[in-house]
């Protein structure tokens, strides 16, 4: 196929490699053109703007910053929706506003277009060994059309409902990440004062009842003292943002994922927000150590 890609970076330069390795021909686009030197070394097309890359195009995925980035790349002068061809499929993959995801199929609709919105979950470890969660929302025709691209990119891959179903989803599954994280690194935390050995810990109770993607991942680099970002803070802030705002639309309380959002904003106060999520040990760790 040909496909067009925008947003090439911690997670979507790997996605895009493997859809480029996979055979199928690329045009990418990225505000700092420089993160997109791999992909154009296996041959993908540099393109200066999102309508250029999305012109002429089978299917377009998008995987940016923040939903005022996807509302810039499907709507603007220069966007996706600008030059798109009917017929074609745009799939947004940044985890965004699911009321956002559905106004993007809707105006994609009236092109002749159809949308999937597709976020995903597997870091950046996830990206790199094709082995994403990726939770889709939008029609059956295109899942099914764009599900082979999907294959090459993730390991689980489920059509949960019509567009916005797979921000909803998303937005799950970061509620569930906040209780994990805190969960790990209280452990980890509790476990290094008790003078543990924080890597033969992570052995035992990674292996039973406690254990977790979170754990055993987040919780290895925790123990190597290594804060860099899979995932950054500050993309994490946004999304428990948007999750903690649809809560308050369907008049529900989230005390749990309230709190964790209350250290994350601690970490961030710290200069931590371009660290990864399981920084959050830090910011613990530091407010236990003034208590």
């Amino acid at each position: 196929m040909k496909i067009g890609w925008i947003g090439t970076g911690i997670m979507g330069s790997s996605m895009c490699s493997h859809l480029i390795d996979a055979g199928h021909e690329s045009a990418v686009y990225n505000r700092s053109v420089k993160k997109t030197d791999p992909l154009t070394a296996k041959g993908a097309v540099l393109t200066a703007n999102p309508a250029e890359a999305a012109r002429g195009r089978d299917v377009v995925f998008s995987i940016v910053g923040y939903p005022s980035d996807v509302e810039e790349i499907y709507f603007g002068e220069k966007g996706i929706l600008a030059a798109v061809d009917p017929g074609t499929i745009v799939v947004d993959m940044t985890t965004s506003s699911p009321d956002l995801a559905i106004r993007i199929a809707g105006a994609a609709k009236e092109k002749g277009v159809l949308a999937l919105d597709a976020p995903v979950s597997g870091g950046d470890v996830g990206a790199r060994e094709a082995r994403l969660a990726i939770m889709v929302g939008g029609e059956a025709e295109a899942f099914d059309r764009v599900k082979p691209l999907f294959d090459v990119m993730g390991k689980t891959i489920a059509l949960l409902g019509p567009a916005g179903s797979g921000q909803h989803t998303k937005m799950a599954n970061q509620i569930a990440i906040a209780g994990t994280m805190i969960g790990t690194v209280e452990a980890l935390l509790y476990a290094r004062r008790a003078g543990l050995d924080l890597n033969a810990l992570i052995d035992v109770i990674g292996s039973g009842a406690a254990g977790s993607w979170t754990i055993n991942n987040l919780g290895r680099r925790i123990a190597g003292d290594d804060f860099n970002p899979g995932f950054m803070i500050m993309h994490y802030m946004k999304d428990m943002g948007i999750a903690l705002a649809e809560a308050k639309r369907m008049n529900l309380a989230l005390p749990g994922l309230a709190l964790v959002e209350t250290f994350y904003r601690a970490a961030v106060g710290r200069g931590m927000e371009r660290n990864g999520t399981q920084a959050l040990f830090n910011v613990l760790d530091s407010l236990n150590a003034q208590s």
